[in-house]
């Protein structure tokens, strides 16, 4: 009991000893008000607290403008050119076209490879094209399939890339090089943007088209073509 009395006493003389807490210095009562669950993760918060969920990124890009996409980011692009044909990989023709392309990608990664030069993101497109052939004669082409696309993040407002796939392909395109409906394409290219705003760009890529149907037909010499192309592109 004595010991008791002694710490009491004790403790009275501490907090007779120092200041009185006024109602200012208290920090404001958490009230139901206040406490708000957070819409994403479901905890209560005040909006300020470490107990609400730090907001999402709202800008597409890692760091700026040039600094790698956010993974998630989309594209939407469109592009017109023309395509000079080349004799390699065994055509016999130089064949001549305009052509337009339409394409819809995702950011498949964050930035890799951060701390070198070659940092960027892996994207997955889906691309669509067509158009005509004016060299040697007139014909139509018309195709799509997947391409992935490596963009590089250097800093500044334009940003290269690099990109490869193939698909399928319709066309009455012959001229003793190819004679079938149905044609396979392989693509490779190597382009840049120039972003206007951090969402809106300006493209120009140049891009060799190789179409051929793997021998299912004869004659399979092949039509190879540089497409070059303009264009825009809108990310979301």
């Amino acid at each position: 009991m004595f010991g008791c009395v002694t710490m009491i006493l004790t403790l009275t003389a501490l907090i007779a000893g120092e200041r009185r807490v006024s109602a200012q210095d208290l920090p404001p009562p958490l009230t139901l008000a206040r406490l708000q669950p957070d819409a994403q993760s479901g905890q209560l918060g005040d909006g300020n607290s470490s107990l609400s969920r730090d907001a999402a990124p709202s800008s597409l890009w890692r760091a700026g403008v040039g600094e790698g996409f956010n993974r998630g980011a989309q594209e939407l692009g469109f592009s017109l050119g023309y395509g000079l044909g080349v004799k390699v990989f065994g055509g016999g023709t130089i064949h001549n076209w305009g052509i337009a392309t339409a394409e819809y990608g995702w950011v498949l990664t964050d930035v890799v490879a951060a701390d070198h030069w070659y940092r960027g993101n892996w994207e997955l497109l889906g691309q669509v094209f067509g158009g005509g052939q004016y060299h040697p004669n007139a014909a139509y082409f018309a195709g799509g399939g997947p391409l992935l696309r490596y963009n590089f993040a250097v800093g500044h407002r334009w940003v290269p890339f690099i990109d490869a796939g193939g698909g399928g392909t319709a066309t009455d395109i012959r001229n003793g090089d190819l004679s079938a409906t149905f044609e396979f394409n392989l693509q490779i290219a190597i382009g840049a943007r120039y972003f206007l705003k951090d969402n809106l760009a300006l493209t120009a890529q140049c891009r060799f088209m190789h179409l051929s149907d793997a021998g299912i037909t004869s004659p399979n010499l092949g039509v190879n073509t540089r497409n070059f192309l303009l264009g825009v592109t809108w990310f979301f």
